[in-house]
């Protein structure tokens, strides 16, 4: 079991930036491939980032590549997402998730965490 806490949401302005945070506990999470995704109001769960376990594969979705940068710290137990020239569209919940693959969708996350939410004002 991994049990994920997200951090670093909050209300920004077009066009500024702000860092999430994930901490992890419970199980290894160096074993663990992990994700960010996010959710707006009346719309699905979208995939935006993802990292290996190792740190050495990324990926992004076109929305986001180029403007925002997952990392991770195993040493801390923690994952991130750095986000720049945020957009009024890049509003919604950002998930932090764990998972045994590296994907794209949702349902290849075994461990999710509660959400923060990201306000990005034009």
């Amino acid at each position: 079991q991994v049990q994920l806490v997200e951090s670093g949401g909050g209300l920004v302005q077009a066009g500024g930036s702000l860092r999430l945070s994930c901490a992890a506990s419970g199980d290894t999470f160096s074993r663990y491939a992990a994700g960010w995704f996010r959710q707006a109001p009346g719309r699905e769960r979208e995939f935006v980032a993802t990292m290996s376990w190792s740190g050495g594969s990324t990926y992004y979705a076109d929305s986001v590549k180029g403007r925002f940068t997952i990392s991770r710290d195993n040493a801390k137990n923690t994952v991130y997402l750095q986000m720049y020239s945020l957009k009024p569209e890049d509003t919604a919940t950002y998930y932090c998730a764990a998972g045994v693959s590296l994907g794209s969708k949702w349902n290849e996350y075994n461990y999710w965490g509660q959400g923060t939410q990201v306000t990005v004002s034009s």
